[in-house]
This record gives C-alpha cells, sequence and structure tokens, in this order.
C-alpha cells in the first residue's frame, strides 16, 4: 500500500544558457516577443545543467522528500535519458516497479533556454510519456491512498478517465492537475471526472476556460467549480498568490519573495507541496497552502524541478492565509 502513487509525464531536461542572442519585440510571436540568433552560426553557451522533469516525477519527488511512501506510473524510452530517470527516482526514494521502458519511443526530451532577466524558453519533444497504453497500467497492483495526476497529454486523456473510474471504485482519493487541452474536451466526459476529484488544480487561464468566466472574477469562478466539482479547488495566480475553495470559504495567499534562479516545475511543486500538507494534517488548507508556497519558493531557487524542494522536517517561512466567505 502505497500513501501516493503519482501519473504524469517523465522528461530528460536540458539547461542552456546561450551567449550573443536577443530578444526583439514583435507582434508575430504570441507573447510579443522572440528570442534571435544569428542564422547559420554556432552558439557558445555560459553553462549547461542537466535533470529530470515532467509533472508525474516532479510531483512524486515532493512526496518522496515529505516522507510519504510513493510510486511513478509513467513511460520511459529504453535509452540513456530513461536509464537516467530512473536512476534519479530511485535514489529520491520513489518506488518505479510502475514505470515502463519501451524501445518504440524515446525518452520525453527539453531544451530549455534561460538567460539573465529573461523568461525561460522550452524546447519539448514528447513521445514515450505520451505513448502509454491502457495496457501498461497495472491496475492490479495499484495500491494506495491517494492518486495524484498531473498534466496528461491530448493522447493519454483517456487514460485519465479510467484512473479516476478506477480510484473511485477503490476509495482511492484523487488530486488532479488538468492541461487546457483537457479542459476543451466533451462537457459530459469534464464533468463526469471533476465529479469524482478531490483536489482539483488549476491555473488562472484554466479555470477561465473551464467556467467561461474571466479569470478576475474569483467568487464567480469558484461557485460555478464547485459545482462542477465537490473537492478542493486551487486557483494559482503567478506572482500574485492562490487562491483555495472548500466550497464554503475562499482562502487566499501571497508568494514568497524570493530570487529566482530556474522557474521550472514551480507549479508541479506548489500543487504537489499543498496535497503533501493536506495529507499530513487530514485536511488543514491553511497549512497546505503555506506548505505549497514554501515549496515552490524554495524550487525556484534551484536548478531544476526536483532540487530545491523542502524536505520532511524543513523549517519554512508561512505566508499569512485571509479567509472569507463564499
Amino acid at each position: 500500500m502505497f500513501d501516493i502513487i503519482t501519473f504524469g509525464s517523465a522528461t530528460w531536461d536540458v539547461f542552456v544558457r546561450p551567449k550573443n542572442f536577443e530578444v526583439l519585440k514583435n507582434r508575430k510571436f504570441i507573447t510579443g516577443k522572440g528570442i534571435c540568433f544569428n542564422l547559420g552560426s554556432k552558439i557558445d553557451v555560459e553553462n549547461v545543467y542537466f535533470s529530470s522533469g515532467g509533472g508525474g516525477t516532479n510531483a512524486a519527488a515532493t512526496f518522496a522528500k515529505q516522507g510519504f511512501k510513493v510510486a511513478y506510473c509513467g513511460r520511459v524510452g529504453n535509452d540513456v535519458s530513461g536509464r537516467e530517470i530512473i536512476e534519479e527516482l530511485k535514489n529520491l526514494g520513489i518506488d518505479c516497479q510502475f514505470v515502463l521502458k519501451t524501445k518504440l519511443k524515446p525518452t520525453n526530451y527539453s531544451v530549455v533556454l534561460t538567460g539573465q532577466n529573461i523568461d525561460r524558453t522550452i524546447l519539448g519533444y514528447r513521445e514515450a510519456s505520451e505513448n502509454l497504453t491502457e495496457k501498461n497500467i497495472p491496475y492490479e497492483k495499484l495500491s494506495a491512498n491517494w492518486f495524484y495526476i498531473a498534466p496528461p497529454s491530448e493522447k493519454t486523456f483517456v487514460l485519465t478517465k479510467n484512473i479516476v473510474d478506477f480510484a473511485q471504485k477503490n476509495r482511492v482519493k484523487i488530486a488532479f492537475n488538468p492541461s487546457i487541452c483537457q479542459l476543451s474536451l466533451a462537457e459530459k466526459t469534464l464533468k463526469r471526472i471533476l465529479k469524482k476529484i478531490n483536489i482539483l488544480i488549476l491555473n488562472q487561464e484554466e479555470a477561465s476556460l473551464l467556467t467561461n468566466i474571466e479569470y478576475n472574477k474569483e467568487k464567480e469562478i469558484f461557485k460555478k467549480i464547485d459545482e462542477m466539482c465537490p473537492g478542493i479547488a486551487i486557483m494559482t495566480k503567478g506572482p500574485e498568490g492562490v487562491v483555495v475553495s472548500d466550497g464554503k470559504e475562499l482562502y487566499q495567499a501571497k508568494i514568497l519573495k524570493v530570487k529566482v534562479v530556474d522557474r521550472t516545475g514551480a507549479g508541479d511543486s506548489f500543487g504537489s507541496g499543498f496535497v503533501s500538507g493536506f495529507i499530513r494534517t487530514g485536511g488543514n488548507i491553511e497549512y497546505s497552502i503555506q506548505l505549497g508556497i514554501a515549496n515552490s519558493a524554495s524550487c525556484l531557487q534551484k536548478w531544476g524541478a526536483k532540487n530545491g524542494l523542502l524536505k520532511e522536517g524543513d523549517e519554512f517561512e508561512k505566508v499569512k492565509v485571509i479567509k472569507k466567505r463564499l
């Protein structure tokens, strides 16, 4: 029996800080800005850093460091990157018996371009994790108190429905962090899933898309989400903090101000930190928010999605949580 089993992607990340590039403003880019290099040139880099990533393994790392008995269920390639990921997970104390290695597809791979005072840009190659199939999941062995479902791909979303159905049937609680592509699926399918979720984790854009309400109308958003999902609903707001609803009250908190080294894994570290606090305290939302924010802030101060995560027993700064009626 595991305390928690995580599902989601496993990625090998390479962090690169290139020299001699420019950030250009142009409306042709979705964000209004683009990174530009000299065409046909060799670009020197200041440093290179390697680490595992992916929502499924990032969440598992938090749970392991918080002292829970955790396993990761996912798929990697039978290649160097896949073996590195499995070795790192094992070193963290994460059970890897549910990790499938395949020769048919390479491990997911990301190149993270970073620079001084600019946002990261990620070049992502998705293969092995996105080709997980129903027959790859050993349901008969998935014995746990909780499932944590990190953002699945559009290809594997049908598995999410089956995993959620299995969890409900076997009285396993579920924390679910969907992505944009899942929130655009058939309304009936999505509603059936959300009715079975204990903790729903969304960012502002996702919450607005799900409810079709402007993201700044928080009360209206949460009232609609609470109708769709009987569990705890979370909306992260980036640098503005987080808002959480238990169906009766809203809990609001700001982020901790820290020197940011790398933003990779910030969302995963908050979500898994919140769930860790929720499990440990038997549902204390205020403490769960504080642990989630502190875990994310600690993650931001190190390269990679796993190196800065808090460990069980670590002291951390607790943010003020404001509570008001919904």
